[in-house]
């Protein structure tokens, strides 16, 4: 026989190669899995989304994208390639890195609470996170340069419910390095495209944790005032209705208050009576209280008739009583939504109770320490309470409504507290004091004590010729540039408690041409008043702010 190839037959050779191509077809058949998926781009890969597609520098075109059209996208995606939207979208969180290193996942917020905080965003990312991938887990990110903001969700409504609604509702979001994930628990098919809205609305940093409100400038605003002068007669007291007298000059109605380190969102009625739906709002204090109050309904109403809005006082206790020359506050209903404002007046924010019922010229017990029956009555009804206090606090007042102050039930003989500043700063720390230890009570409560409102008399008092006659708007300053409170007494009370500080008497004192001054529907001579203000005013923005936090 001969050796090597030579020798073989034909028959021989073809059965080998055949060995051979059927060896190679087995191998290739068991690795086939790992050779095709190296030429198959990642889910990843081709699921990538948003600015890169852009470009860099471009930004997001997303200003107009609704939650409700982003959520079809989702949903119709999910149908095409399996995925299962988890808990009925109630499971978008937000995590915000605080701290260089520190786990995102630490520091996660449920959407829902009240407090998400928004601030400058300079890198923001949006990521969708898909879990239990056949392949590998599939992770979406958009990045955007510039400020991300996300909308209000009520968790409870439908996607298309507007922003404000709800008793849980969050606010928008702005922070320096945040990421959203959507969890999803199934698996998704590769090509299919998902689509994330950023909405980018610089008006909104509702709840800023660090916002300080009281810093900042007045601005002009072609879009203020909110309310007209001549039409709100329903709300607006005759006296404070400054259209209605002699003055000319109204370049003070166009201002408005734009804090330094975030932007308040623009108020408007439906808007706020839907943040407020099945709420109630309470204001508590003296006359400036009651101007915030009247205020707040020319907003709410775009200072137009409503025969709708029920008269509610009664519920409340707020009738006048025989004599009386105006019942002790007002309430107000709106039924389309159920959200009622009402001002109870209470000038110094203490208990009054007569010494001796039977007397009629009996002196009243001024309790420095013990909050109105009023409070204690009706704090239960309330979601919101404004409370104020300050210029009634001096001896002529005092003796004048003959009050007499106690302290722990009794005459007070304490030399210190008998000063009037001393008895105010009591007051105020008491009055926070007590509501602060109510809020655990109602967690559903938010408390504000707002700081003193300045008068501007000059060349006198109010009973000794005092004048407020300048006209020209921001003529002292636009400015607030401090950090601290003009109003130390409030700031200090609220400090280490849950109430918060609604101040605004910094920006307010920039304002001494918003007055009433001299000007009165009957044009007679007289005082200056220069402690209220015009409304259309200044305390609308008052209100702008505290609407920024609700």
């Amino acid at each position: 026989m001969k050796g090597g190839i030579q020798g073989m037959k034909v028959s021989q050779v073809s059965l080998i190669l055949i060995g051979l191509v059927c060896t190679t077809v087995l191998v290739l058949a068991w690795t086939k899995t790992s050779f095709l998926t190296a030429f198959i781009p990642s889910q990843s890969r081709v699921l990538q989304l948003g600015l890169d597609e852009a470009g860099p520098g471009e930004s997001f075109k997303g200003d107009n994208f609704s939650y409700q059209t982003r959520t079809q996208q989702v949903e119709q995606f999910a149908s095409s390639g399996g995925i299962e939207l988890a808990d009925k979208r109630e499971d978008i969180d937000i995590g915000k890195t605080t701290n260089k290193g520190e786990n995102p996942s630490s520091v996660i917020k449920r959407w829902g609470s009240d407090d998400i905080s928004e601030g400058k965003n300079k890198s923001s990312q949006v990521e969708i996170v898909l879990k239990n991938s056949s392949a590998s887990e599939s992770s979406v990110k958009r990045e955007e340069n510039g400020n991300l903001s996300a909308t209000a969700i009520n968790k409870e409504s439908h996607p298309s419910v507007p922003e404000g609604t709800g008793s849980k509702e969050p606010s928008r979001v702005k922070n320096k390095s945040k990421e959203s994930e959507i969890v999803s628990e199934n698996s998704l098919s590769v090509g299919s495209s998902v689509e994330r809205e950023q909405t980018v609305n610089l008006s909104a940093t509702i709840g800023k944790k660090g916002c300080n409100y009281a810093k900042g400038k007045w601005v002009v605003d072609d879009n203020h005032p909110l309310y007209s002068g001549f039409g709100c007669k329903q709300w607006l007291s005759a006296m404070w209705a400054c259209r209605l007298t002699q003055r000319k000059d109204f370049e003070y109605e166009k201002l408005r208050w734009q804090p330094q380190d975030c932007k308040i969102e623009e108020f408007t009625g439906p808007k706020f009576l839907q943040r407020m739906q099945d709420k109630t709002l309470a204001f508590v204090g003296d006359s400036l209280g009651r101007q915030q109050f009247q205020s707040l309904m020319c907003m709410v109403t775009g200072g137009e008739e409503r025969a709708d809005v029920l008269d509610v006082g009664r519920e409340y206790g707020l009738v006048k009583a025989r004599g009386a020359v105006r019942p002790d506050g007002w309430a107000y209903r709106f039924p389309i939504t159920n959200t009622t404002i009402l001002y109870y007046w209470s000038a110094s924010l203490c208990d009054l109770e007569p010494i001796n019922v039977s007397d009629p010229a009996t002196n009243f017990a001024m309790h420095l320490d013990r909050p109105p029956a009023f409070l204690r009555r009706f704090l239960h009804k309330f979601d919101v309470l404004v409370l104020n206090t300050g210029h009634h606090w001096n001896r002529g007042k005092l003796n004048a409504n003959r009050w007499v102050m106690y302290v722990g039930g009794v005459p007070n003989t304490n030399r210190k507290t008998a000063d009037i500043a001393g008895a105010k700063n009591l007051t105020i720390h008491s009055i926070v004091k007590w509501v602060d230890s109510q809020l655990p009570l109602f967690p559903g409560l938010k408390a504000f004590f707002r700081s003193i409102s300045p008068r501007h008399f000059f060349n006198g008092d109010w009973n000794t010729g005092g004048t407020c006659d300048n006209t020209t708007p921001l003529s002292g300053g636009k400015a607030v540039l401090k950090d601290d409170s003009s109003d130390p007494v409030a700031a200090h009370a609220v400090r280490g408690t849950n109430v918060k500080h609604l101040d605004i008497t910094a920006l307010s004192e920039l304002r001494d041409e918003g007055h009433i001054s001299r000007y009165s529907i009957k044009a007679t001579p007289g005082m200056q008043d220069c402690l209220h203000w015009c409304l259309p005013g200044i305390p609308d923005a008052w209100n702008e702010i505290l609407f920024a936090q609700l």
